[in-house]
């Protein structure tokens, strides 16, 4: 699905991630590497195999959309160093474009770590009109891009019949991402007069408004 925001052409993608056509920067929130690697450790029965997936998720959408630049908007990694930052390295070895992380809550793995991978590493980017953070911010002048929520929203059928999806939430001057990476739980929003959310399914974007 692509929507305009201020002027720009934004196309979401069901992965979680959008890409900002004008600027060719690709977008991505909470990807949370390293956290099902954290879990295992302490005995959770989370499949290894999860791994890989967020790696292959990553490596496909930039695959798609060949962009120019990379931009994580916080919490690329859950924790501590583990084994998955040999994977990040790997991963980023097949990666053309510039990387840039905007620095979240979970990000503390030392900043000279990303700088020898050539990772920049922002508190905050402000760009052409746009704040990108990691929190949601409200700043005049501004239209933010950020995540850290992880929105989602209930798709509610006849009955009792619901669907959780997570989504893209949009108010006035902000746009929320979902989080990208496996096992990261959603957030359930509402939407006010104004807001829209844009559900994802595995193979679409859903527009949702208030009726």
């Amino acid at each position: 699905m692509t929507i305009n925001l201020q002027n720009q052409t934004f196309e979401l993608h069901p992965s979680g991630a959008a890409f900002w056509e004008e600027e060719e920067i690709l977008l991505i929130s909470d990807v949370h590497l390293g956290k099902i690697s954290h879990f295992r450790k302490f005995g959770s029965a989370v499949p290894h195999k999860a791994i890989n997936a967020n790696f292959l998720r990553l490596s496909e959408v930039v695959g798609k959309f060949q962009p120019k630049i990379v931009c994580f908007l916080g919490d690329l990694f859950h924790s501590d160093l583990n084994s998955e930052w040999k994977l990040f390295e790997n991963w980023l070895g097949f990666v053309e474009a510039e990387v840039v992380l905007i620095a979240g809550n979970h990000d503390i793995i030392s900043p000279l770590k990303y700088e020898e991978l050539s990772v920049k590493i922002h508190s905050e980017w402000q760009f052409n009109g746009f704040l990108l953070t990691h929190h949601p911010e409200n700043r005049a002048g501004f239209f933010n891009l950020c995540g850290h929520i992880h929105p989602g929203y209930r798709l509610n059928g006849k009955g009792k019949q619901s669907l959780k999806l997570p989504c893209f939430f949009r108010r006035k001057d902000q746009l929320i991402f979902p989080a990208f990476g496996e096992f990261t739980g959603n957030f359930m929003m509402k939407l006010n007069e104004g807001e829209k959310a844009y559900a994802i399914t595995q193979n679409e974007v859903i527009l949702i408004e208030n009726s």
